[in-house]
């Protein structure tokens, strides 16, 4: 480490110091001098206490020093001194809290850190605890807003990603590839975070706003999974208009997102399936907007009913079966009848998906006739949205089923439209 590597580090050991103590010193702002514990020099000086004590244990460790005594022994008096200081201050003002102690080690900490570690590191660090410090106000609203089903469907959904899928084997079991126990926890995955997003959505921004947002939101994962959800959603409450303009709009996203991979996988299908995939979905958005005005206006703030439970977790791996099963029958279509079942393994898979034959079909290129290949990408569109109006039917209201079957059938219009204008 030469000189100027030094002197980088230490000024970002200082800059986190003082990027905390901005936020320490404004939020105690009104304070006299000599009221507050530690503002922005103080909070800046224990910065450059951590770089410094960092850059001693850099010096004395080919000296022989323990390792790691330098800065231990700085941190804890340190933190002596500071939790002597706030507890004066917390008996004087009858207040008392250890954030301010956990702020200045931290502090310390990543400035240390910014001299015997990763600057990168380090200096995100700061700015993640410079903005955990000046949210206090929304996260104390946000827990006072928390409700016990909201904590326990977040904590079933951290656990199943993060906890049971790691564990699960990811290897098919059974013939024709079989069926892979992880990609039915993913999907059962997916399906509990679309539900989630669209409670949260709902709690924040009202029941037409939020399902507008939470189906476009969905779209982006899974626009049959969305239409799944809302379905079977739409029999739990009256709100099936808006709960269909979500499903609309995770359509049209869904037609965007292939337009997406076909430029970037199937360039040489793009003049063919571009200007069809785009006008249908334009039609969608344009349905699902005219359904959220018409929702809005048609459900007074005061009848919207309260979201309830997030996500049955039953349900959810009941549907995630659903599609991982459809998806296996269209493999065992493809298997059985080769090349000449694309179009019947294109139309099986896009019951549940477009996304796979997109890629299946990008990897049969360019010994695939661009013909042949464009029909089978449109088959699977086309498969897919008449699947999501029958899914609406099996699992929704007929209200709801309607309503999406009109705006589909409205997008396959203008889609082939384009494609014959094309």
């Amino acid at each position: 480490m030469d000189e100027m590597d030094i002197f980088r580090r230490l000024a970002l050991a200082i800059a986190i110091g003082a990027l905390v103590g901005v936020e320490r010193h404004w939020r105690e702002r009104d304070e006299d001098e000599g009221a507050r514990t530690a503002g922005i020099r103080t909070f800046t000086l224990i910065g450059m206490l951590g770089g410094v004590a960092g850059l001693l244990e850099r010096l004395l460790a080919p000296a022989g020093a323990s390792p790691g005594l330098v800065l231990v022994g700085f941190l804890v008096m340190l933190t002596a001194v500071i939790a002597l200081f706030q507890y004066r201050e917390g008996v004087a003002e009858n207040r008392f809290s250890a954030t301010a102690v956990v702020a200045a080690m931290l502090t310390f900490a990543l400035g240390a850190l910014a001299l015997v570690g990763d600057m990168t590191l380090a200096s995100a660090g700061g700015v993640v605890l410079a903005v955990i410090l000046a949210s206090r106000e929304f996260l104390h609203q946000a827990i006072k807003r928390l409700r016990w089903a909201e904590l326990r469907s977040a904590l079933i959904l951290l656990a199943l990603a993060f906890v049971l899928r790691p564990i699960v084997p990811a290897e098919p079991i059974g013939p024709f590839g079989g069926v892979s126990p992880a990609r039915i926890l993913a999907m059962a995955i997916v399906l509990a975070a679309i539900s989630f997003c669209g409670y949260i959505a709902v709690r924040l921004f009202g029941a037409t706003r939020g399902e507008l947002l939470a189906g476009t939101i969905g779209g982006l994962i899974s626009s049959t999974a969305t239409t799944i959800t809302n379905a079977r959603r739409s029999r739990e409450r009256p709100a099936a208009g808006a709960l269909a303009a979500g499903a609309v709009s995770a359509g049209g996203v869904s037609l965007v997102r292939t337009a997406l991979l076909v430029s970037a996988l199937l360039p040489a299908l793009a003049d063919r399936l571009l200007l069809p995939l785009a006008a249908g979905a334009a039609v969608m958005f344009a349905a699902a907007l005219l359904l959220t005005r018409r929702g809005g206006a048609g459900e007074p703030p005061a009848q919207r009913p309260e979201p309830g439970n997030p996500f049955d977790l039953l349900a959810v791996f009941k549907m995630a079966l659903l599609l991982v099963a459809v998806a296996f029958a269209a493999r065992v279509a493809s298997e059985i009848w080769g090349t000449g079942g694309l179009y019947a393994a294109a139309a099986l898979s896009g019951l549940a998906d477009v996304d796979a034959v997109t890629v299946t079909v990008a990897g049969m290129l360019p010994t695939l006739d661009a013909r042949v290949a464009a029909q089978a990408l449109g088959l699977a569109v086309i498969a897919n949205m008449l699947a999501k109006v029958a899914y609406a039917g099996l699992f929704g209201t007929g209200r709801f089923a309607l309503t999406l079957a009109g705006a589909s059938l409205l997008a396959l219009m203008a889609a082939g439209g384009a494609a014959l204008l094309r």
